[in-house]
């Protein structure tokens, strides 16, 4: 049962909700999924209006996706595991609530950057450069204080989507009508952050359930068959930004397709593979495997779709993930046991309903609208159900009474 003391106001920085990184940033991740959602399929459906901002709706709905929704779930993510990784100190309350404060600063400078023209597309466009900057100046130290530099990786991710979220807005401000594609290089940075994370979270999760299972083998996250990945995805992503549309990009989609099911080799360990967590991760490359291979088979041939793939990436392998990692991490850094109620395997499901419906529309069904408002109705349960379930448990204290990400005494 949650602690029902009173705490003091979430302004202050006593709250339960600042104790560490992901509480803030994860109650924020799973919000923003559901109301940018929910505003995507009442415009689409209904005709209701958005947010008057820079680009037009499609630009709006891909940037707060992957710069609303996606960012804050990461900086919550790093937040909370690079201290873990690197064995430094939590990041402070204060630091948590800046970075807060320049999140909900950024969304709302992008809202309103159609009205104010110019002057907020640039104010929106340095928020947005100075959040992930400011994340990577303060990880930058840690990351290259250990020895072994083995977490740098994702010092370089933060800085790729620095730059995409620089280019979109530079672009936007010239009136460029290719400021979109930095929004797609971004889900490149995406993926190859996916890999790079869950090489991390998998070590745990699955060599956990195959001890539960009795097997006494290991599993293990191999180097190159991860780096032959990241380097096609990375490949890819800059086809398609310089030569958009190529057969080029046709066939390093496939390319990475097959990186991707070469990968997925590593996970095939047997029964253990069938338990909720190391099953939820493993969905993840599948939706990106089949992404990338329906992209491939859009650019190539006509039996495949670009959107269709696009979306396999965002709303299956981006969405699972973030979903995923909230889960483990929402509960273990509040000292709890990892969750074993039925929300999460339905919340899993939905995504990947809400995937393989958006995928579908257009292609295989009828009726694309109703398609993209039943994806959409069903994303919105998966991350609705992480609010009801979770987010009491994020701005509460911790379970154990300890302070921090990592249950350190408080004095």
């Amino acid at each position: 049962m949650l602690n029902t003391v009173r705490w003091p106001a979430w302004t202050s920085a006593a709250h339960p909700v600042w104790m560490c990184g992901m509480r803030p940033f994860f109650v924020a991740t799973a919000a923003s999924a559901v109301l940018l959602m929910a505003l995507w399929v009442l415009f689409l459906s209904a005709g209701w209006p958005l947010p008057a901002s820079a680009g037009g709706p499609v630009a709006w709905h891909a940037h707060e996706l992957l710069f609303g929704f996606a960012l804050a779930s990461v900086l919550g993510f790093l937040l909370t595991a690079l201290p873990e990784f690197t064995g430094t100190p939590d990041f402070s309350p204060a630091t948590v609530r800046r970075l807060v404060a320049l999140w909900l600063a950024a969304r709302v400078a992008f809202w309103a950057s159609g009205v104010g023209a110019a002057p907020m597309v640039l104010l929106s466009g340095l928020l947005h450069v100075g959040l992930i900057g400011g994340l990577a100046v303060l990880a930058a130290p840690r990351l290259w204080a250990d020895p072994q530099r083995k977490h740098l990786s994702f010092l370089w991710t933060l800085l790729a989507l620095g730059l995409c979220a620089a280019g979109f807005h530079a672009e936007l401000l010239l009136g460029s009508a290719s400021a979109n594609r930095w929004l797609l290089a971004s889900v490149g940075v995406y993926m190859v952050l996916i890999v790079v994370a869950l090489s991390r979270i998998s070590m745990r999760i699955v060599n956990q359930a195959l001890q539960d299972a009795g097997h006494s083998t290991d599993y293990l996250a191999r180097p190159p068959r991860r780096n032959l990945l990241i380097t096609v995805i990375v490949f890819y992503t800059v086809a398609e930004f310089a030569f958009p549309g190529s057969r080029l990009s046709g066939w390093l989609a496939l390319a990475a397709a097959a990186a991707v099911f070469h990968l997925m080799n590593d996970w095939h360990v047997g029964r253990a593979l069938l338990r909720r967590w190391p099953l939820m991760l493993y969905a993840i490359y599948v939706c990106m495997g089949l992404g990338y291979g329906l992209m491939g088979a859009g650019l190539l041939l006509p039996l495949g779709t670009l959107s269709g793939g696009r979306h396999l990436l965002t709303v299956g392998a981006l969405g699972l993930a973030m979903l995923g990692a909230m889960s483990i991490a929402g509960r273990a850094h509040c000292g709890l046991q990892a969750e074993q109620r039925d929300w999460v395997p339905l919340a899993a499901l939905s995504l990947c309903l809400a995937a393989a419906v958006r995928a579908a529309a257009g292609w295989l069904l009828a009726d694309p609208l109703a398609a993209w408002a039943l994806a959409g109705a069903v994303w919105c349960l998966g991350f609705g159900l992480y609010l009801v379930y979770l987010a009491p448990v994020l701005l509460a204290r911790r379970s154990d009474g300890h302070g921090g990400c990592h249950g350190v005494e408080e004095v």
